[in-house]
């Protein structure tokens, strides 16, 4: 942060050797502006700090949309299950987040892999850093929607230990090692990183396409591949069968409060909105950016949608309101990357593509009876994977030095040159190599110690019901238990002992 300077010496000799009291009034007019200069940066402390706060409380209220995007995209007879999960995300999240999450990601100084200090927040800076208290609560947003993509993949057949393991290690470990990567100025592939950029560049990342999105949507399709298929889902000759969720209403508004969320999610991650001062001197104010920043969001979820619309509409002949909210979410998760530094044209060309990305990861994902009631590994991977694409394609040189300064590479289609896609190549390849490295063997050890799955008698009676000790609706639902022709024991609530 610049700082007004005056020097009493020179003062004093602007008013002549005959000026009487030169120096007295020399070192009183350095002491008002040392008054106002003190004053200022108070004041754009205060201002950037309540700018990164509502930030954090608008991402932080995205975990109620997507509390009620996967209640109303299961059936009624799992809406306590998923419900809690998404409370527990949170809230697991948090403290571990607080106990490692945080040091890992942001702990500086540290190598290139991984943070190593501030654990519990030990020592961690007061508000003259950009690592303090504001950024952690922040930075802890984004951590639990990692999570939550990650429940909604493996919804209605799991088991309830299973969220609380698979969600502290995620937000403990896992995305807090890919977030010091791209984010921290010690991470090896990091565009904020001052000298030795990877491939001279280092990675444009802004909200987290990749950091985020990926890491959430490949953790969901290792959990949900090694589960398998919910009871269902695909007949005996491998044909897909709709499990539609049971609140299209839920759905939607869900829809409306991740939306809402996300400005806070891309707009906020500048971490601030009064002044930011180059590596040159100069100053420029930043909310020009943000606001270009929100700009860029909505148009690429807005043409996403359109695009989902009448995409689904040729290829199923209906209009369906969840798959327009599925395409809207996925703009939104493929904008995420490059939201700062493209033009909001090519913000509509990153919507459109992902709308077909997503259309194209869902058919491919009933082709190999692959199962996710919310398609968020399709939904955050897939389109994650592909603004991360978009962004080294089409970042804009002015807009790249504006937001990370002298020395990042822009767009290949903006005459940038490679080096920025094959930065990006290599986030893609790293960040599916650590996810599939850490949560694939987690999950397999929770199959293997049967502590994933629920068994076939619960799941068609409804995880509410034999978890958590009724359902939230009154329910009655007859199709359920005579699917496949699976037989299965009347569970009473009396009767039923909840377990975990």
């Amino acid at each position: 942060m610049a700082t007004l300077s005056c020097s009493t010496e020179q003062l004093a000799g602007l008013f002549g050797p005959n000026t009487t009291n030169a120096t007295e009034a020399a070192a009183y007019i350095c002491s008002a502006v040392s008054t106002i200069s003190t004053t200022f940066q108070d004041t754009q402390r205060a201002v950037d700090t309540t700018y990164l706060l509502f930030s954090a409380y608008l991402v932080f209220a995205m975990q109620l949309g997507f509390a009620m995007l996967c209640a109303g995209s299961v059936r009624a007879k799992n809406t306590m299950n998923i419900m809690l999960t998404n409370v527990l995300d949170a809230a697991a999240g948090g403290l571990f987040y607080y106990l490692f999450g945080f040091a890992f990601a942001f702990g500086a100084p540290s190598n290139g892999f991984i943070g190593r200090h501030f654990f519990g927040l030990k020592e961690i800076p007061d508000g003259s850093s950009a690592m303090d208290y504001s950024n952690f609560l922040y930075q802890w947003a984004f951590a639990i929607a990692a999570a939550g993509i990650t429940s909604g993949s493996i919804a209605e057949r799991t088991q309830f230990v299973a969220y609380l393991i698979y969600s502290s290690f995620l937000t403990g470990f896992v995305y807090p090692v890919v977030s010091h990567w791209f984010w921290s100025s010690d991470g090896w592939a990091s565009a904020f990183k001052p000298d030795d950029r990877l491939f001279g560049t280092g990675v444009i990342d802004f909200a987290g396409s990749g950091v985020v999105h990926m890491v959430g949507g490949i953790a969901g399709l290792w959990g949900a591949f090694i589960e398998g298929p919910r009871i269902g889902r695909f007949d005996h000759t491998g044909r897909s069968v709709a499990l539609r969720g049971h609140s299209a209403s839920l759905v939607v508004l869900g829809t409306f409060l991740l939306w809402f969320g996300w400005y806070g999610f891309n707009p906020g991650s500048f971490n601030k909105i009064l002044v930011t001062y180059g590596a040159s001197g100069q100053f420029y104010g930043q909310w020009s950016a943000v606001g270009r920043t929100a700009v860029t969001t909505t148009l690429a979820g807005c043409t996403a949608a359109l695009t989902t619309l009448f995409g689904k509409r040729i290829l199923s002949g209906h209009w369906n309101v969840t798959d327009v909210c599925n395409g809207l979410l996925g703009g939104f998760a493929a904008i995420t990357a490059g939201c700062s530094v493209v033009e909001p044209w090519a913000a509509i060309v990153c919507g459109f593509v992902a709308s077909l990305v997503l259309i194209g990861c869902n058919k491919l994902a009933e082709k190999v009876r692959f199962d996710d009631p919310l398609e968020a590994a399709q939904l955050h991977g897939g389109c994650g994977a592909w603004g991360v694409i978009f962004t080294a394609l089409f970042a804009k040189k002015e807009y790249v030095a504006q937001v990370y300064g002298s020395g990042v590479h822009y767009g290949l289609f903006m005459g940038g040159g490679g080096k920025l896609l094959a930065a990006h190549v290599i986030q893609i390849l790293t960040i599916t190599a650590w996810v599939s490295a850490t949560m694939g063997p987690l999950f397999f050890v929770l199959h293997k110690l049967r502590l994933l799955r629920i068994s076939p008698e619960d799941e068609m009676a409804g995880m509410d019901l034999t978890r958590h000790g009724g359902f939230a609706y009154v329910y009655h639902d007859e199709d359920d238990s005579q699917k496949n022709g699976v037989q299965l024991r009347k569970i009473e609530p009396s009767s039923t002992v909840p377990s975990i």
